[in-house]
């Protein structure tokens, strides 16, 4: 019975706090969907753009993004993508669009 009271409660809590941290909602598909999403939806396109080793970049997806209020005005004006500059995938965005630091942030 105790395990049987655990286990709902445990599950509200976790449905509570994932319906309530909504922030940033990344799309997730290349830069050409992505260019094509902004078109279809008249937005324009929020990156950010990263490195997999970047403290700070850590720091912004940790604490920044997952901020309720945050995502509410990014994912009602923005396409939101996340691009790790050093992937292999991902050359021909970095070789368009350089970047000297992380996080870089475009719009």
């Amino acid at each position: 019975m105790i395990k049987q009271v655990f286990a709902v409660v445990a599950a509200c809590l976790f449905v509570a706090g994932a319906a309530s941290a909504q922030g940033i909602d990344f799309f997730h598909g290349t830069w050409a969907e992505a260019l094509e999403k902004a078109k279809a939806e008249n937005k324009l396109i929020f990156v950010d753009a990263y490195a997999s080793w970047c403290g700070p970049c850590k720091r912004m997806s940790a604490q920044v993004f997952p901020n309720e209020k945050v995502g509410a005005y990014f994912n009602d004006n923005f396409i939101n993508l996340k691009i790790d500059m050093e992937k292999p995938e991902n050359t021909e965005f970095a070789g368009k669009y350089p970047v000297r630091a992380y996080p870089t942030l475009m719009f």
